[in-house]
């Protein structure tokens, strides 16, 4: 059937599902291009679906999927959601719980069947919930994280996701201190949400392919947070999360972000601006502590500490891989998930890697070899217009300059090509026929 990327909000010309908001989008042949094919409802397809596994039925011997258990009566839910449970067959008392959101376009199911999170939940004893939203909401079944009406505190689709929490303390018996939350696309924007509009009530999170919180608010400042990105302070993100509930000092929840080096759908600039938000928030700098690679593809993890050495914001780059939560389908201990379904694709178990951040393995495992406090090095060779579009660079009056040092880098194009090199995170200088 016909893809919408996930992620987008309901395209201009879609029927709005609860406001009339609208308007035109104009950043670029390419751009208007893309916003065409999801007007019209045309499959993915080109370089948008690099990395992404084709639609098809699941292959054989891939696990097999359980039903989701459906739970309704959960309170007033002012978000008109779903709400869907996968309960381990012993399920502990005061059992931690993992909030899931699925990105656009899939259901509570299809995030089940693929992201790998419910082969954790069976292993180490932890209940997952399942929000699910529908076409009555957004056309294209996106969680509405660019609406206000359903991110702020006490409103729609997240006092919704809220009650689910509460619902799932006094019907399963679990743990309110052991509350975490991750998310796809628009999914990973409606965790942003939850994270800041109820700190209180997130141990932590994982935003999948996701957008900082409070880059949108309607339709077409949510195409702009996706591609190009939005540029701000660290300052700004932080106080764009304290405004979300006014008065409160923490502790924050922890947060890790999790990101495909080439996702051209939600660009990888927004990775960095997650990174600003969450490490302001937690009076953090942002150059990283500690960076190491992880997995089985040597993904760049950099990792931003507290005082006392607990990583409290956590940035995973995975390389070679576009828009989609990134699964490792098989049967080892850092394996999980299925690629029958697009975005998911096959890379590195991030569902592993989110339960360990979330401290809900038990593992003592040592940790991956630990490189020196500084940015795993990485280098892009593109044209002007790509590096802006992917967050390398920014363009003032038709010129290009490489983000962080400033570097001039000629027109805003597709006919001047350059090598960047990215040391530390955020900071781009000229490595052309230099870079290793």
């Amino acid at each position: 059937m016909p893809y919408f990327m996930p992620s987008h909000p309901a395209p201009p010309g879609a029927p709005p599902p609860r406001t009339g908001r609208g308007g035109r989008w104009s950043h670029g042949v390419r751009h208007l291009a893309a916003v065409v094919a999801l007007v019209t409802g045309a499959a993915l397809a080109g370089p948008g679906t690099a990395g992404a596994a084709p639609a098809e039925p699941m292959a054989d011997g891939a696990r097999t999927a359980a039903a989701l258990e459906r739970v309704t009566a959960f309170g007033a839910n002012p978000g008109n959601l779903n709400m869907y449970v996968h309960r381990p067959p012993a399920l502990p008392a005061n059992a931690p719980v993992v909030v899931a959101l699925h990105g656009c376009t899939q259901s509570a199911q299809v995030y089940s069947d693929n992201s790998g999170l419910d082969t954790f939940a069976d292993r180490h004893g932890f209940l997952v919930v399942y929000a699910e939203t529908t076409t009555a909401n957004n056309a294209n079944k996106c969680f509405n994280w660019f609406q206000p009406g359903d991110t702020r505190r006490g409103q729609g689709e997240a006092a919704s996701i809220r009650q689910m929490v509460a619902h799932a303390a006094t019907a399963y018996g679990t743990d309110v201190d052991q509350v975490h939350v991750t998310g796809l696309s628009a999914g990973g924007a409606m965790t942003s949400v939850m994270l800041a509009a109820y700190p209180e009530v997130f141990a932590a999170g994982a935003v999948v392919a996701g957008i900082p919180y409070g880059c949108g608010v309607d339709v077409v400042s949510a195409f702009g947070c996706m591609s190009p990105g939005t540029d701000r302070t660290p300052a700004a993100w932080a106080q764009a999360v304290r405004d979300a509930y006014p008065g409160f000092t923490g502790p924050w929840p922890r947060v890790a972000i999790w990101h495909g080096d080439n996702d051209p759908t939600v660009v990888p600039r927004n990775a960095d601006e997650l990174r600003d938000q969450w490490t302001a928030v937690h009076g953090l700098g942002q150059s990283p502590d500690r960076t190491s690679t992880v997995g089985p593809n040597s993904t760049r993890r950099s990792e931003y500490l507290s005082a006392g050495g607990g990583s409290v914001v956590e940035v995973n780059r995975v390389p070679g891989i576009a828009h989609g939560t990134p699964v490792d389908p098989g049967t080892g201990g850092e394996q999980c998930g299925a690629t029958g379904t697009q975005h998911f694709i096959d890379s590195i178990c991030s569902s592993h890697w989110i339960t360990r951040f979330f401290g809900l393995d038990g593992s003592t495992t040592p940790e991956p070899p630990v490189d020196p406090p500084t940015e795993p090095t990485a280098c892009w060779t593109a044209d002007n217009y790509e590096h802006v579009r992917a967050g390398r660079a920014t363009t003032t009056g038709g010129h290009v300059h490489a983000k962080g040092s400033g570097l001039h880098l000629g027109l805003y194009n597709t006919f001047v090509t350059h090598t960047l090199k990215e040391s530390p995170a955020g900071h781009y200088v000229l490595a052309d026929g230099t870079c290793p």
